[in-house]
């Protein structure tokens, strides 16, 4: 089965090739692209077309490639020993299963979604290097080598906050998600409004792409943020000409905060629309 993007995911012609190029290669998918823009959605809708488990594994600054795999859990054996329970004599009870461990022991092919992989340091993509490579893994404590059963089916995003590892990149293949053009963007948005009024849709991507343009922006809103905003103008029942309108288009748009996140955004977009008017 090819994935083509499902009733709820708009997926581009690139990224319906990527996503079915890692899968016959084999290989994980090194998603990245600007916030916002549908990454870790991308796993989830994988997982629901093929019809197979998403495991999630989002990454924090301090998450260690070990944690994908197991952990031995020494504090509750030593409170177990003292506490005379019987099942100290097997360490097995203290082993806790990672991510990476539930996804090689699944019986269908799953997703493995590993989340804004940049976060961690620069050495945990190393440290999983042969762990996607051979698929296996050793306990240590168990004296237990873990094999995959099948290859999961993996997807990396990052937002580009650092540089990956060349050895790491050199397993992936890699795409990078274009921000959506004003057509894809109207296909997007007719996904989760499919009864919008034209009138208002136009006026709103016109808003949103004319803020987007703006030179200087710290943060410039993304597809997600255009979804809640649209959103809050059809609850606002924000009439479409106030977004038309010429003196509107000088000023903020109504319930900017959904779209600019900052103060410092804020700020340059009203200080060019001052002069503007001047």
């Amino acid at each position: 089965m090819s994935f083509t993007g499902t009733d709820s995911y708009i997926a581009s012609k690139d990224l319906q090739l990527a996503v079915n190029a890692a899968i016959t290669l084999e290989k994980p998918l090194l998603i990245k692209g600007e916030p916002g823009t549908g990454k870790t959605l991308l796993a989830q809708e994988l997982a629901r077309t093929l019809n197979t488990q998403l495991i999630q594994w989002h990454i924090k600054s301090t998450t260690k490639a070990q944690q994908g795999l197991y952990e031995y859990d020494a504090v509750s054996r030593l409170r177990d020993s003292q506490l005379g329970d019987e099942k100290v004599h097997d360490i097995a009870n203290y082993i806790v299963k990672g991510k990476l461990w539930h996804a090689f022991e699944a019986q269908q092919r799953p997703v493995l979604l590993i989340d804004e992989i940049d976060k961690a340091d620069i050495e945990f993509p190393n440290d999983l290097l042969l762990e996607l490579d051979k698929m296996e893994f050793y306990v240590y404590e168990t004296q237990e080598r873990i094999v995959a059963k099948q290859r999961p089916i993996i997807i990396i995003t990052s937002n580009n906050e650092k540089e990956l590892p060349d050895a790491f990149l050199r397993r992936c293949f890699f795409h990078y998600i274009q921000f959506p053009t004003a057509d894809e963007m109207r296909e997007i948005v007719d996904v989760h409004f499919s009864d919008l009024k034209k009138h208002l849709l136009d006026n709103a991507l016109n808003a949103f792409f004319e803020l987007r343009d703006v030179p200087g922006l710290k943060k410039k809103p993304s597809t997600s943020e255009l979804i809640d905003w649209i959103k809050l103008l059809v609850a606002e029942d924000i009439p479409a000409d106030v977004l038309h309108n010429k003196d509107q288009r000088n000023a903020l748009p109504p319930l900017h905060g959904a779209l600019l996140k900052n103060e410092q955004d804020i700020h340059l977009f009203e200080k060019l629309m001052f002069m503007a008017r001047r």
